[in-house]
């Protein structure tokens, strides 16, 4: 039962996990459809050199936009982790870029955004993370793992729908 109850918890957690990802990445955080309208009309823009023009500002990489891209799908690892123990490792792996692909053709598709092959490699070892960051986990924490990352998921979900209330009510 508490197996159960944890799966659920954790597949709750991944589904607003989820959906606050692509509300960012392809919503741009609006509300409105009629940005997908007007991005149609857009400029379409598909880099295919890694760590090229995208992240050179003034001769120099901007480190940030990498660590962001890694960062952002950290979750990505450990929840396939969470809800999928028992795949191999590179099937989890495959996950993580299969979604980031999928986001970056989308922004391709509907000209939101650059599609960029820094952001899919990024968004990749950012899973690639996800699932080390699980395995220490499963080390320290033996049988209790999943407890204690939907614990800490839960407190970081709460943390982020409240800072995110609180931009969208600011503006």
């Amino acid at each position: 039962m508490e197996y159960k109850k944890q799966r659920n918890l954790t597949t709750i957690l991944f589904t607003v996990y989820f959906f606050i990802l692509i509300w960012i990445l392809l919503f741009k955080m609006s509300f409105s459809f009629d940005f997908f309208l007007d991005a149609i009309h857009g400029n379409r823009s598909i880099n295919l050199i890694p760590f090229s023009e995208s992240v050179i500002v003034n001769g120099k990489i901007y480190i940030n936009e990498i660590i962001n891209n890694i960062l952002v799908f950290v979750p990505v690892g450990i929840y396939t982790c969470m809800l999928n123990p028992k795949w191999p490792f590179i099937k989890k792996i495959s996950l993580s870029f299969f979604i980031s692909l999928s986001i970056e053709v989308l922004q391709f598709i509907f000209a939101i955004g650059a599609t960029d092959i820094t952001d899919l490699i990024g968004n990749t070892l950012g899973g690639i993370v996800g699932i080390g960051i699980f395995y220490i986990f499963t080390k320290i924490f033996k049988n209790k793992t999943i407890k204690v990352l939907n614990i800490l998921a839960s407190i970081a979900t709460v943390v982020l729908v409240g800072l995110l209330s609180i931009l969208i009510l600011a503006n």
